[in-house]
């Protein structure tokens, strides 16, 4: 048994027999209707025998019948039992119910009460429904199932010995090596089904956790880590997967030990049972106590131990029990540190330190990108170059190909033909990791992750101090969210935070990364106007190149020079020279003032 089994055996056994304890009179008449199924399965097999040997074996077919009318009305008789079992279960299975749903609703209270842990139960809707009820369901399956077994089995050994000593002698080794090979296997199945459901949920939060990360994972160039960390998943999940399938194996050939093996000792022991004074009727019977009664009985048995058996033990573990990792809101875990340490990014930064000084910042040469072999391009023979600092806005009407010039800027999309440099190197199939120390880019759609304020802002530079933050906070007013979310050292839930509120948080953490060039790609469009120009003053102010894909007219206006993309000719130049030299920009302008 493995140590989590262990430790939830433990905690469950005293409410389990405090639970029992109060209900022995349900559990009196359940044991009595068993004790009337025991009685059924004797006669069976019994009457069965008699009708052979007393009835019409000796010439007395009248003898015979009646014997056979005591299996049938045997047999009848089991919708009664049957009838009268699961009245009584309802009285053991619905206060179990009911128990554990006052449970769920008391955890859920106390945290959300003052002194409590507070925060969101996401796992409480989950408890009071699923858990809830899949609890109910296996313990029911249980108890039906151990409850027929003790008793079915009972009856069935003593008609057995009833009938001949010797019938026992065939039948019960192969049984019990059966039985003794299938409990072998409740431990290492129980410890690999946990281990297959761990992989799984393991492998399902890290996929929805990278889908919903995918802008920034492209950004920052740690898809190639987070891809690695997938296969590993996959791997664990597919070797906790072929672990279940080999105890699942042994499992089935227990089950093929003990359901087919007794009943064949039994027919090839049929001469031997014979000379040992085994009558005609009685093996008859014996086959009838083990095909009718006890064979079904243990298969049933084995079944329900094998599925529900670890399923009931995991979910009152996850009720009944302690508050786990998972039900606990997150304590913050600050990434922060007191002085600034050196960080992979800002190294590999530096070591392009020489080609920024020297090369363009951005450099675009004869870029032309179509979306398919005979689509229009959307940027043909596009030239262009940043300078090294400089703050360049892009504008032109929605679908012109802005947002692909920022994806191949930054090195996401690979141009059909020319080519593309940043810091004087070409970023076409270059590693992750380089792209990542050299730019940012920062999407429309915003991404802010569960955590700790301070870990959402320094996730692209985890070498950044307190003071850092602070002052980084400050720049962009985002002093009352983040007072109003506790601190650095507060939560951050996403769905409670505004598209604007997320934008700002993406800005300051682009603020923040060493990388010289910051793309954004409309990175603004949910802030009002006020907070936009502060925001894009604070990132023009940093060191580095700002390219921005403009929202606004006024971005235009801020950048040192404007590029336009009209489809057909794309032009660049300062605010003035282009109202000059661009229709298009002007048509632009007027539209934005109007």
């Amino acid at each position: 048994m493995t140590s989590a089994e262990a430790g939830a055996l433990r905690r469950l056994a005293p409410p389990a027999r405090r639970f029992l304890a109060h209900r022995k009179g349900v559990l009196v008449r359940l044991a009595l209707w068993s004790l009337a199924e025991s009685g059924q399965a004797f006669l069976v097999g019994h009457a069965v025998a008699r009708s052979v040997d007393e009835g019409f074996l000796a010439g007395d077919p009248r003898r015979g019948l009646l014997w056979l009318g005591v299996a049938l009305a045997a047999v009848l008789s089991g919708a009664r039992v049957v009838r009268g079992v699961f009245a009584q279960l309802a009285g053991v299975t619905e206060p179990l119910r009911d128990g554990l749903v006052r449970r769920a609703v008391d955890r859920s209270m106390a945290r959300a009460a003052p002194g409590g842990p507070g925060g969101t139960d996401r796992a409480a809707v989950s408890r009071l429904t699923n858990q809830v009820e899949i609890a109910r369901d296996s313990f029911a399956g249980l108890v039906l199932t151990l409850r027929s077994f003790v008793f079915t089995a009972a009856g069935a050994l003593l008609g057995l010995l009833s009938l001949h000593p010797a019938l026992l002698v065939v039948v019960l080794p192969p049984l019990a090596a059966g039985l003794a090979l299938f409990l072998v296997t409740l431990r290492p199945m129980a410890a690999a089904q946990r281990r297959a459901l761990a992989a799984d949920e393991a492998l399902g939060d890290h996929a929805a956790s990278a889908r919903a990360a995918l802008r920034d994972l492209a950004a920052c160039g740690t898809g190639p880590g987070v891809e690695r960390r997938g296969a590993d998943l996959v791997a664990d999940a597919a070797a906790a997967a072929r672990t279940l399938a080999g105890w699942a194996a042994v499992r089935t050939a227990a089950l093929g030990v003990a359901g087919h093996l007794p009943v064949l000792a039994l027919l090839v022991a049929v001469e031997w049972l014979r000379g040992h004074g085994v009558s005609v009727g009685a093996l008859l019977g014996a086959f009838t106590y083990l095909v009718q009664s006890l064979l079904p009985a243990l298969h049933t048995l084995m079944t329900a131990l094998g599925a529900a058996g670890s399923r009931l033990l995991v979910v009152l573990d996850r009720i009944l029990g302690p508050e786990t990792e998972t039900d606990r809101v997150p304590e913050p875990v600050s990434v922060l540190k007191s002085q600034p340490g050196p960080s992979t990014a800002s190294a590999s930064a530096a070591a392009f330190a020489v080609d920024m000084a020297a090369a363009p910042a951005v450099e675009l040469r004869a870029v032309t990108l179509s979306y398919g072999a005979r689509a229009e391009p959307v940027l043909d023979a596009l030239d262009l170059c940043v300078a090294p600092g400089e703050h360049l806005a892009v504008v032109g009407p929605s679908g012109i190909g802005k947002s692909t010039l920022t994806r191949l800027v930054a090195g996401t999309l690979a141009p059909s033909s020319g080519e593309v440099r940043v810091a004087g190197r070409p970023v076409t199939g270059r590693p992750a990791a380089e792209l990542a120390a050299l730019r940012v880019l920062v999407p429309q759609d915003a991404y802010v992750f569960s955590g700790p304020v301070g870990d959402n802002l320094a996730y692209l530079s985890t070498d950044a101090c307190r003071a850092e933050l602070d002052a980084a906070v400050g720049a962009f007013g985002l002093g009352p969210l983040v007072e109003r979310l506790g601190g650095l050292d507060g939560t951050v839930r996403p769905a409670e935070l505004s598209p604007g509120e997320r934008q700002l948080v993406a800005l300051v953490r682009a603020y923040l990364s060493p990388a010289p060039l910051l793309l954004l790609d409309e990175a603004t469009c949910h802030l009002d106007p006020a907070s936009e120009a502060r925001a894009e003053e604070a990132l023009a102010g940093r060191a580095g190149t700002l390219v921005v894909v403009a929202h606004r007219l006024s971005s235009a206006v801020r950048a040192d020079r404007t590029l336009v993309l009209d489809g057909v000719r794309a032009r660049c130049g300062t605010h003035a020279e282009l109202l000059d030299r661009s229709p298009l920009y002007r048509d632009l302008t007027g539209h934005w003032n109007s």
